[in-house]
């Protein structure tokens, strides 16, 4: 199938490789940016989050990062100053964003992609850790 979609990646994690092959379960070949030796611009970044619908505090990634060391839990801290922190660590950009024409999402369990990709599934599709996403014709799992 032709879509543009493109993946915000890191291929250290579970929920990235998992949300990237359910796209790819779908039929279809996603650009596939890995943010943290390509991070996206401020614009970019900023319009992700807006396009989302998240604010860019929701779009921070505390665990395994230095978010505590920062101090990013300081509520007083402006967009800007968490933006300026998330492009100098891009680690603490959370992940996996996924942009299709379908919308934006951060894939936060990874299977919220299936939001915004057409309904091309063929088959089952299990995660890694054995979880049931799609059943044997392709359908959500609920």
């Amino acid at each position: 199938m032709t879509m543009d979609v493109i993946i915000y990646h890191n291929p250290q994690c579970g929920t990235s490789r998992n949300a990237l092959e359910i796209i790819r379960h779908a039929g279809i070949e996603p650009g596939i940016i890995e943010y943290l030796k390509n991070p996206p611009s401020r614009e970019t970044l900023l319009k992700t989050i807006s396009d989302a619908g998240l604010t860019v505090r929701g779009a921070i990634r505390e665990k395994g990062t230095p978010y505590a060391e920062l101090g990013l839990e300081n509520l007083t801290l402006t967009d800007d100053q968490l933006v300026d922190a998330m492009l100098k660590n891009p680690i603490l950009i959370n992940r996996p964003f996924v942009i299709t024409p379908l919308g934006t999402r951060l894939c936060r369990p990874s299977e919220a992609v299936l939001d915004i990709l057409p309904d091309t599934h063929n088959g089952a599709f299990t995660k890694e850790d054995g979880e049931r996403v799609l059943d044997a014709e392709g359908k959500r799992v609920v």
